[in-house]
């Protein structure tokens, strides 16, 4: 009694998987875009150049604090994309979905929600449980 294993996505499930990426890498890169700007900011020549503004100790505190946010939000963004990206990768050489570590695959449920997942729940689990001791 041979058990029938599905060992990878189909190309059909493939190409679902490879829109949905994309259209979560096209909205990332805009947010990255966005988020560089705030950092790269230095007041250039807008429109805060022609309000009076008494810029206190504070204000220039909360300034630089915002623009550290803003680029550690930035790296993180950056590296979803690079995620995204990777992803892919796996879409074009036929190995998304499967687990790095157990070698089956990832609910497609998972890969919906997040498309980037190289680790099933369980194999997630069991990486944190060996991180643990």
């Amino acid at each position: 009694m041979e058990e029938n294993v599905k060992t990878r996505y189909t190309d059909e499930e493939l190409a679902e998987f490879r829109a949905i990426i994309l259209e979560k890498l096209e909205k990332a890169k805009a947010e990255y875009r966005t988020l560089r700007e705030v950092v790269m900011h230095n007041g250039g020549n807008d429109i805060e150049d022609t309000a009076p503004t008494f810029k206190t100790v504070e204000d220039d505190g909360a300034f630089q604090r915002s623009k550290e946010e803003a680029s550690q939000l930035a790296q993180r963004q950056y590296q979803f994309i690079q995620n995204l990206e990777g992803a892919l990768a796996r879409i074009e050489n036929k190995t998304y979905g499967i687990c790095r570590v157990t070698g089956k695959l990832i609910p497609k449920e998972r890969l919906r929600l997040v498309p980037h997942a190289t680790l099933t729940v369980e194999a997630k689990e069991m990486l944190a449980k060996k991180g643990k001791n």
